[in-house]
C-alpha cells in the first residue's frame, strides 16, 4: 500500500442499490425547484406573439430604463458607502470604530418596502420633516416652497441604497481583513498616501468581492416590489404585477418575468465578465495582518460620521419612526387579526425552512456521498431560485401547480370518476413552494460550509461499521452538522418572514402575513397602524443578522490568530 493510500485511504463503498437513491433524489429536487422557471418559460413561448409585441411596442421600454437607472443607482450608492464604511473600520481606530464594525450591517434587517413606508411617512407633504419646515418659516402650503419628492426614482435609489449598502459592506471587508499588510506597505514605499493605498492598491484586490456585493443589492432592487411601487417607480415588478393582476394577462406577466430572468443572467454575466483576469494572490507563504492607524482631530470626527450617517439613514431613521408609531398605535393595533397574520407568517416560514433545509440536507449529501460533475451541476442549477424575483417566482409556480393538478384532475376523473380540484394552487402551500424555491440556496450554502468541515475519514468509519448512508446522515453528520443546520434554518426562517412580493401574488383570499399586511395598510396611506407588525418583521431580522456579524467576526478573529 502506497503512502498516500494510508494518508488518505480509499472510501468503503456502499450497496449499490442503496447509494443510487441519494443521486435520485438530486434529480428530483433539481426537476422541483427548477419547474417553476420551465413553466414559465413554457407559457411565455407558447402564448400569442401579438401580446409580446404590444408589450415591446408600450410596456418594456421604460419599464426597462427605470429598473436599469435604479439598479445602477443603488449599486453606486452601495459601493460607495459599503467599500468606503469597510474601509475605514479595518484600517483606522477612531472613535467608535469597534462598535461600527457591528453597526454598519444593521439597515439589512430593514426590509427595504418598511423602509420606504417610514420615508415617505416622515419626508411627504404632511410628514415630519414638512410640517416642521412650514411650522418653523410660516409657510401655508406646498407653492411657498421647494422640497425634494420622496416619491420619484431619486427618492428610491436614496432610500434603497441606504438599506442594502451592507451587502458590499461586508464582502469588501471580508476582502480587506484578508490584504497583506506588506501589500499596503509596498505601496506607502512607493509614494502613495492613504487615498492613493485605497484606490490603486486596496479597492483592485476587493474588486471581486465588491461586485459580488454589488450584484446582490442589484438582485434585490429587481425583487422588490414594495418599495418601488410606494414610491411610484414603475420597474420590471411593478410591470408585471399590474400586467397579471390588473390587466388579467398572465401570459403577459409570464412574457415580462422572461425578460426579467434574461436581465437576471445578464446581471450575473457582467459581473464574471467584469472580473476576467483579475484574479490576486498572496505569494507569501505568511500573511502579516493589517495594523489600525489611529486618526486623530478632524479626520477622526469625520470617520465618525462617514461611519454614522449610513447607519442613520439605514435603520435609526426608520427605526425610530416604527417604535414611535408602534407606542401610539399599540393598544389599537396589537388585536387578534395581528396575531393571526404573525401566526401565519411563523407557520410558512417554519414550515418552509424545515422542508428547505430537509432537501438541501439531501442534495448536500448526495454530492459528498458520489462526487460527480452531474450532482455539481444539479446542486448549481438547484440555487439559481434565490436569483429569481418574487414575482416572477410566484408567476412560475402557479403556472407549474395548475398544469399538474389540471393533470392529476383528468387522471382521477377517468380512472377513479371524480376531479380533485385544487389541491395547492390557491392555497397557503403554493406559498410555502414559492419559499423553498427561492430560498433553498441559502439552506444548501449553509450545509455545504458545514459539511466541509467534516473529515471524509469519519463516513469511512462509519461505513466499516457496516452504516447504510442514511444511518451515516442520521448518526454521523446531522449531529455534528447543528450548528450549521441552526444558522441555516434561522436564516430562511426569516427571510420567508419578510419575504413580500411571492407572498402577495400567491396568498389565498382573506389571508395575510405580517408583510402582506403591512403592505395593504401602506397601500391605503393607514401605514401607521401596521407599524407594530412592520416592527415586529425589522425584529425578527435582527436577531440572525446580529449572529451572522458575531460568527463572521469570530471567524476574522481565528484567521488573525492563526
Amino acid at each position: 500500500m502506497s503512502t498516500s493510500e494510508l494518508v488518505n485511504p480509499p472510501a468503503l463503498p456502499f450497496r449499490r442499490g442503496a447509494s443510487v437513491l441519494w443521486p435520485l433524489a438530486s434529480i428530483a429536487i433539481f426537476l422541483l425547484v427548477l419547474s417553476p422557471i420551465a413553466g414559465l418559460i413554457i407559457t411565455a413561448f407558447s402564448s400569442s406573439p401579438d401580446t409580446w409585441q404590444h408589450l415591446i411596442n408600450t410596456v418594456l421600454p421604460r419599464a426597462l430604463q427605470v429598473t436599469l437607472l435604479l439598479m445602477l443607482g443603488v449599486s453606486a450608492v452601495s459601493i460607495i458607502v459599503g467599500a468606503g464604511t469597510a474601509w475605514l473600520v479595518t484600517l483606522y481606530r477612531f472613535p467608535g470604530q469597534s462598535v461600527f464594525k457591528w453597526l454598519l450591517v444593521l439597515p439589512l434587517a430593514m426590509p427595504t418596502y418598511l423602509a420606504a413606508f417610514c420615508y415617505v411617512e416622515i419626508w411627504d407633504y404632511s410628514g415630519w420633516v414638512q410640517s416642521a419646515l412650514r411650522a418653523s418659516f410660516g409657510f401655508r402650503d406646498a407653492r411657498d416652497y421647494w422640497f425634494p419628492d420622496i416619491r420619484s426614482l431619486s427618492g428610491a435609489i436614496f432610500v434603497m441604497g441606504a438599506v442594502l449598502y451592507p451587502y458590499v459592506y461586508l464582502t469588501a471587508r471580508a476582502s480587506f481583513v484578508a490584504q497583506s499588510a506588506s501589500v499596503l506597505e509596498a505601496s506607502r514605499t512607493l509614494g502613495c498616501n492613504a487615498w492613493r493605498s485605497f484606490w490603486r492598491v486596496g479597492l483592485p484586490l476587493a474588486r471581486p468581492a465588491i461586485a459580488a456585493g454589488a450584484a446582490l443589492a442589484m438582485m434585490e432592487c429587481l425583487n422588490d416590489i414594495g418599495a418601488v411601487q410606494h414610491f411610484g417607480v414603475n420597474t420590471l415588478t411593478v410591470t408585471v404585477y399590474d400586467t397579471w393582476l390588473e390587466r388579467g394577462s398572465l401570459s403577459g406577466a409570464a412574457q415580462i418575468a422572461c425578460a426579467m430572468l434574461v436581465a437576471v443572467i445578464l446581471l450575473f454575466a457582467l459581473e464574471r465578465f467584469s472580473r476576467r483576469q483579475q484574479q490576486f494572490h498572496q505569494l507569501s507563504g505568511k500573511q502579516q495582518g493589517i495594523e489600525s492607524t489611529t486618526l486623530t482631530g478632524w479626520k477622526a470626527v469625520l470617520a465618525t460620521l462617514a461611519c454614522l450617517i449610513p447607519v442613520l439613514l439605514g435603520f435609526g431613521v426608520p427605526g425610530l419612526f416604527l417604535i414611535d408609531a408602534t407606542i401610539g398605535q399599540l393598544s389599537d393595533a396589537i388585536n387578534p387579526a395581528f396575531w393571526q397574520n404573525a401566526l401565519n407568517s411563523f407557520l410558512l416560514a417554519s414550515v418552509a425552512a424545515l422542508l428547505a433545509m430537509g432537501l438541501g440536507l439531501m442534495m448536500v449529501f448526495a454530492r459528498r456521498l458520489e462526487r460527480s460533475t452531474l450532482l455539481s451541476v444539479l446542486s448549481l442549477g438547484a440555487s439559481i431560485g434565490y436569483a429569481v424575483p418574487g414575482t416572477v417566482l410566484a408567476i412560475g409556480v402557479l403556472i407549474t401547480l395548475a398544469a399538474l393538478e389540471s393533470l392529476l384532475g383528468l387522471f382521477t376523473e377517468q380512472v377513479l370518476g371524480f376531479t380533485t380540484g385544487l389541491l395547492v394552487a390557491g392555497t397557503s402551500g403554493a406559498i410555502v413552494f414559492a419559499y423553498v424555491v427561492r430560498f433553498f440556496t441559502i439552506s444548501q450554502g449553509a450545509l455545504d460550509a458545514g459539511m466541509a468541515k467534516l473529515s471524509p475519514h469519519l463516513d469511512d468509519a462509519a461505513r466499516s461499521l457496516g452504516r447504510t448512508p442514511g444511518g451515516v446522515l442520521r448518526d454521523v453528520h446531522v449531529p455534528l452538522l447543528r450548528p450549521a443546520l441552526s444558522a441555516g434554518l434561522l436564516l430562511v426562517f426569516v427571510d420567508c418572514m419578510k419575504e413580500l412580493p411571492a407572498t402577495l401574488l400567491l396568498r389565498p383570499f382573506n389571508f395575510d402575513t405580517l408583510a402582506t399586511q403591512v403592505y395593504t395598510l401602506a397601500s391605503l396611506d393607514l401605514f401607521e397602524e401596521a407599524a407594530p407588525a412592520a416592527l415586529a418583521i425589522v425584529l425578527i431580522g435582527l436577531v440572525p443578522l446580529l449572529l451572522l456579524n458575531h460568527m463572521i467576526s469570530n471567524d476574522w478573529k481565528v484567521g488573525r490568530k492563526r
